[in-house]
């Protein structure tokens, strides 16, 4: 966030020394208020362009086994372009390179759901899906895995058949 408030600010500082430069080759035709707003608005454009584009970059430096599963769109009334276009700040992605089965349990994939959030952390939540009742349970302290692959203490969550997490976990699986 902070490099990219420095990189706005590069950005008015460049747009505004474009325009003094304009102004000097015409002989200071241009009225004064121009190169504060042409700073302003160059800064303002850029910190739009980084919000909009900050999906797509995330998203292509994910490695491979790591696919999206959804992308939540938004509108706000501070950012009133997101009316036209509503913007992306968080994403659910299943990493596959993780999917484990228990030989006892063939029809259950343990794998990792990562939360991608604008300025957060990227964050991993193990989870099962059982590709058989088509559900998915979130592993966490109270749930034990017993010898024969049974999962103790798990809140399972039913899922519809064309749940996307659903058909990406139990690909391996079918």
């Amino acid at each position: 966030m902070l490099l990219e408030f420095l990189a706005a600010i590069v950005v008015g500082l460049a747009a505004a020394g474009v325009v003094m430069a304009i102004n000097v080759v015409i002989r200071r035709r241009l009225p004064g208020w121009l190169v504060p707003a042409a700073a302003g608005i160059s800064m303002i454009a850029f910190m739009v362009w980084m919000e909009y584009n900050w999906l797509p970059r995330t998203i292509a430096s994910l490695p491979e086994g790591v696919e999206v599963v959804s992308v939540s769109r938004e509108s706000s009334w501070y950012r009133p372009w997101t009316y036209f276009r509503p913007l992306s700040l968080r994403a659910v992605t299943l990493d596959t390179r993780r999917n484990r089965t228990h030989p006892a349990q063939p029809g259950q994939v343990m794998t990792s759901v990562v939360l991608l959030g604008r300025w957060m952390p990227p964050r991993q939540i193990p989870v099962v899906f059982d590709c058989d009742a088509n559900r998915r349970a979130d592993l966490h302290a109270a749930v034990e895995l017993d010898a024969d692959g049974y999962l103790s203490g798990a809140d399972w969550r039913e899922l519809p058949a064309d749940d996307p997490a659903l058909a990406i976990a139990c690909r391996s699986v079918r």
